[in-house]
């Protein structure tokens, strides 16, 4: 996951969540454990940062891109399953 996201990050600083959608899947990572957050807030202004998660056993790896630099961190998944508490992009 660090390696896409710097390579996304690299060519975008703040990228659309299906441009995140589509690098992760291509690189491998199953679309149903895949989990981008939104873009864009409610009133259409651009999120600080986009994250993406992907559960791998009971664990998440999410990442995130902040004005082009990735960041890692694997937590565990919560209760429902998933990595995101809310709505996703």
């Amino acid at each position: 996951m660090s390696e896409t996201l710097g390579v996304v990050a690299s060519g975008t600083p703040k990228p659309e969540a299906e441009q995140v959608r589509q690098a992760l899947t291509a690189a491998g990572v199953p679309a149903a454990t895949l989990e981008v957050s939104a873009g864009r807030t409610p009133t259409g202004l651009d999120a600080d940062s986009i994250e993406a998660a992907a559960v791998q056993g009971k664990d998440c790896v999410i990442g995130q891109i902040r004005d082009g630099k990735v960041t890692i961190a694997v937590l565990p998944v919560l209760a429902g399953g998933k990595c995101f508490v809310g709505p996703q992009a």
